[in-house]
């Protein structure tokens, strides 16, 4: 299975133990993580600028994160797709990835339910899933 993780929930994940870890974990042992160099950028300036980790730790993530997921293109995806312009691009990776599953806590585009095949769903509702699919 194909997971796309939005980038607060990655940042989240490195910032403090919880579900995000929990949930990026499971996806790194279990299913292959899609991302894109635009969601490698947003991590490693809100680790650096909220999360206040320097830039090398920032990079040694990046590195970490590039060496254990897929960098995937974009595609391009037309404007009306989604209300944020900013999400646009994690949009183009669903549609460019094929991706199964979208993890997000963006609100934009939590409400489009679906992009294509690729399910848009909170992290709550992704552990859900996935605890039903060991069960």
């Amino acid at each position: 299975m194909k997971i796309i993780l939005d980038a607060n929930v990655i940042i989240a994940a490195f910032a403090a133990r919880g579900l995000c870890s929990a949930v990026f974990e499971l996806c790194l042992d279990r299913f292959e993580i899609v991302l894109s160099e635009e969601i490698l950028k947003e991590t490693f300036t809100n680790l650096n600028r909220k999360i206040k980790l320097s830039a090398e730790q920032c990079e040694k993530i990046i590195y970490y994160l590039k060496g254990h997921v897929t960098v995937s293109d974009i595609d391009n995806v037309d404007k009306s797709a989604c209300r944020d312009v900013n999400d646009l691009h994690v949009l183009g990776l669903a549609q460019c990835s094929q991706a199964d599953y979208m993890v997000t806590g963006d609100q934009d585009l939590l409400d489009l339910i679906r992009h294509n095949n690729t399910k848009i769903v909170s992290l709550r509702e992704f552990w859900q899933v996935v605890k039903n699919q060991c069960h």
